[in-house]
């Protein structure tokens, strides 16, 4: 028997909760929406009921209600649902659907074929429950849009702070000469590699090291980047800032998001004291994507 947790999910909760989901040792989710639809999205779990009693669920959802409130936010009414014998992989995999974004990409769950009318698409292949991020999160999207509009050609691509890995899938795609990616997160690590592997990738065209910014420069082995992608929380942001001079080249470009709009004055006066010049490019609800280069002395 199992329980399947329906939550409805507010896309600025998106990340949020299915990080401290997975923090939680909790692996069996998905996250429900149309892609013309993206601001009405539902978080699923699927829950073993043997191990799941009502105390143990009520302490779950009482775990998740900071998150919300974070966001000056009230988590919505979940439904519960108990389901027979249901194979849970199966039906978490009906979820996912073909996603895609701009004009070029399509992000396509591995077991998927490709929709006739997306044929013409970039593929970028992913397992989803392999790590978050895959793409639905608007900063990843901001992202992944700002990438085709200036495709990073023939460039050394540094990202820091992989999750699944989609932003150096798309860098590849888009004609990036090689990806180098870092994450603290282990199981991120394994799902970077494991998406290069779906996507046919050698380790010379995306390698990837367990750790932070210090781990990504050993990655770097002294060649720093052209373009800086980091797509974590603006307080990591801020507290990295002064190592990117020791993954980026001073004539390259970063794209960071992660961040509330709100949240970019502060950051962008952060970056200018480290001798990057920073300058927002886009905005999906509260959420915001800088560009930095160096300031010119």
């Amino acid at each position: 028997m199992w329980w399947r947790l329906s939550l409805p999910l507010p896309p600025v909760l998106e990340e949020s909760l299915l990080w401290k989901l997975e923090s939680l040792g909790l692996h069996r989710l998905a996250v429900q929406h149309a892609p013309e639809s993206p601001d009405q999205r539902t978080l699923l779990a699927w829950l073993p009921a043997s191990e799941w009693p009502q105390d143990q669920r009520d302490q779950l959802l009482n775990s998740l209600r900071p998150m919300a409130a974070t966001f000056g936010l009230a988590l919505a009414e979940p439904l519960w649902e108990e389901l027979a014998d249901e194979d849970w992989s199966l039906s978490w995999k009906k979820h996912w659907q073909p996603d895609p974004v701009g004009q070029r990409l399509l992000i396509l769950p591995a077991w998927l074929q490709v929709p006739e009318e997306h044929a013409h698409r970039l593929v970028l292949k992913m397992d989803p429950g392999s790590a978050f991020g895959t793409g639905s999160h608007p900063t990843t999207r901001l992202c992944l849009e700002a990438l085709e509009a200036m495709p990073p050609r023939d460039q050394r691509v540094a990202d820091l702070g992989c999750g699944s890995g989609v932003l150096g899938l798309a860098s590849l795609a888009l004609g990036a000469r090689e990806v180098f990616a870092a994450d603290t997160d282990s199981l991120a690590v394994r799902a970077t590699t494991d998406n290069a592997g779906l996507n046919a990738l050698t380790a010379e065209q995306l390698r990837v090291s367990h750790g932070s910014i210090d781990a990504l420069a050993a990655l770097l082995n002294g060649e720093e980047a052209d373009l800086l992608l980091c797509n974590i929380l603006a307080p990591v942001i801020e507290a990295l800032a002064p190592q990117f001079a020791s993954v980026l080249k001073s004539t390259g470009r970063g794209l960071l998001s992660g961040l509330l709009v709100d949240q970019a004055p502060r950051l962008i006066e952060v970056l200018a004291e480290c001798g990057w010049q920073a300058r927002p490019i886009g905005e999906q609800g509260r959420w915001g994507l800088l560009e930095i280069k160096r300031l010119i002395q």
